[in-house]
């Protein structure tokens, strides 16, 4: 038996799955991107509005939803089940995941 034959099958497993998590980390991420000019896009209009006195936008209000709602997301993602690593770890591993620079 050649090494090919003997280890063929768990190099192609272990390497489409390899594959199978950077196409989904990449599309995750224009999706994150997207998401995130969606939003300066909004939040640029409500400016435009507020600048041209068409509405009257109540700042600090605006400000302390989005807190709780990514308060909310932050915690949702450390109770994520998480597959071999400690609650320790997993919540450095969000935040990091949180606070990563495009």
């Amino acid at each position: 038996m050649s090494i090919v034959e003997t280890f063929g099958p768990t190099v192609a497993t272990l390497g489409g799955g390899f594959f199978v998590g950077v196409l989904i980390g990449y599309a995750l991420k224009k999706v994150i991107k997207l998401v995130a000019v969606i939003v300066g896009l909004f939040m640029a209009g409500l400016a435009y509005l507020q600048y041209n006195q068409l509405a009257t936008i109540n700042w600090n209000k605006l400000q302390q939803m989005s807190e709780g709602a990514i308060t909310t997301l932050s915690n949702a993602i450390v109770q994520m089940p998480t597959f071999g690593y400690t609650s320790d770890q997993a919540a450095t591993a969000s935040l990091a995941t949180l606070a990563y620079k495009w």
